[in-house]
């Protein structure tokens, strides 16, 4: 069975700074946010997932929000290059850690721009957002990496929010699930379930029928439960002030060894 590792960075002095561009910024308590990213942590390693903490980078704001620096196909890394030049500085530890646990390493080049936050996967699927953060030239990189491995990439437009998988996310089934108004163009995706709540789209797949989820969508928790799925919810609301969901705080490693 591939071992299942779960990349982690602890929230930086700066959090309140992060960049916040479609909804109004709030303030944020950085203690509180200590506080549920702790508990976001001990529920994935709850559900059997080894957590591995990347060091920080206490310069960057927005450095908690990992998923973004990383894309995982299979064993092979492909290192982003974040569409906010802000961000940057938060590629390198990330590498580090990859690099470390044996992956294969390739890297966003100039003029390409990706945020890990623009791909959703399903099975052999790659969907790639292409808007505010992701440019065609990252997308056409993710293509050159990972297809010749047997992905098939699809470009998706985003506008309505900050990331593709801030507007959908997937069930274990490989339905793709999202709050209407927010998604660009549901009709790309083979099977869509729309969802009641913003943050309702978000899901992390813990293994078996578990979902983790924000505790701020109750009501499609609700429908899961009814689709016989078993919600894991937690609090991740000061997170969610910034723009972030459950699936940008950790990168999953699923297939180390494959």
């Amino acid at each position: 069975m591939p071992s299942k590792k779960a990349l982690i960075r602890r929230p930086g002095p700066r959090l309140a700074e992060g960049l916040v561009t479609h909804i109004e910024r709030e303030k944020v308590d950085v203690g509180r946010a200590m506080e549920q990213w702790e508990a976001y942590g001990e529920a994935l390693r709850t559900h059997g997932w080894e957590t591995v903490e990347v060091a920080p980078a206490d310069n960057c704001p927005d450095s908690v929000f990992v998923e973004d620096t990383v894309v995982m196909y299979r064993n092979v890394a492909l290192i982003a290059r974040p569409g906010a030049e802000s961000r940057r500085g938060e590629t390198a530890s990330v590498e580090e850690a990859v690099a470390s646990l044996g992956c294969s390493v390739n890297r966003v080049r100039e003029p390409g721009t990706l945020d890990g936050g623009d791909v959703l996967k399903i099975g052999d699927t790659v969907y790639v957002g292409r808007g505010g953060r992701t440019n065609a030239a990252g997308v056409q990189q993710v293509r050159a990496v990972f297809e010749p491995l047997g992905a098939r990439v699809v470009a998706v437009p985003v506008a309505k929010v900050l990331h593709l998988k801030s507007a959908v996310t997937a069930l274990p089934d490989g339905t793709v699930v999202g709050h209407l108004p927010s998604v660009d163009a549901p009709s790309l995706f083979p099977r869509f379930l729309p969802v009641p709540e913003e943050s309702g789209a978000h899901v992390v797949l813990l293994g078996g029928d578990k979902l983790l989820m924000a505790s701020s969508a109750p009501k499609t928790a609700e429908l899961f439960s009814d689709l016989g799925h078993e919600p894991v919810l937690v609090d991740i609301g000061e997170f969610e002030k910034l723009e972030g969901c459950v699936t940008c705080l950790s990168v999953r490693l699923r297939e180390l060894h494959a």
